[in-house]
């Protein structure tokens, strides 16, 4: 069961993404989002096998003393897996680079999962994960019409097991 150090937001400013998830949502079979009964979040590693106290470790030192981070978006981005992923885009990514950053100091980054690695992480707000191949152009098309210009505010810092998505450790931000 693989997992993650993830930064999620659990106040108002979580809105934008919700209704982004609404909107998504008529592109898949089953509103993918919504089933994971989780906020909207980065993910900063994913692990599948790891000793617990090195997760706890890499994430109090990535996060000791950190405030909560406004993070902006603008515009819609996709990775073209099997199913189609749609992910709102953070317009500057230099604080959660540096966090992420830390985290690998601590654990080597050769352990996380290969889209989790310093050269290959996208940073992104997953807005839905699971369109079949029959909506992908429908979704694409809505996908750059839609603007998607907000600021979420992370509050939360969370150690997760999934699926399904179980907090192992969580840590509120200074406000």
């Amino acid at each position: 069961m693989p997992y993650a150090i993830v930064l999620k937001c659990t106040d108002e400013t979580a809105t934008p993404v919700l209704d982004l998830w609404r909107e998504a949502s008529r592109f898949e079979s089953a509103p993918s989002m919504q089933a994971l009964n989780y906020p909207p979040h980065l993910t900063f590693a994913v692990y599948q096998d790891i000793a617990l106290p090195s997760l706890f470790t890499a994430a109090q030192k990535a996060f000791v003393g950190v405030p909560s981070i406004s993070v902006e978006f603008s515009g819609i981005g996709h990775f073209p897996n099997e199913m189609l992923v749609l992910w709102a885009r953070p317009t500057d990514d230099r604080v959660l680079r540096r966090i992420q950053r830390v985290i690998h100091d601590e654990i080597d980054p050769a352990l996380c999962h290969e889209h989790s690695r310093p050269d290959c992480w996208q940073q992104h707000c997953t807005i839905a994960m699971k369109i079949p191949t029959g909506a992908r152009e429908e979704a694409l098309r809505w996908a750059g019409a839609t603007p998607a210009q907000f600021t979420l505010t992370f509050d939360v810092v969370d150690c997760i097991r999934f699926p399904p998505i179980e907090i192992i450790r969580e840590v509120k931000l200074l406000p």
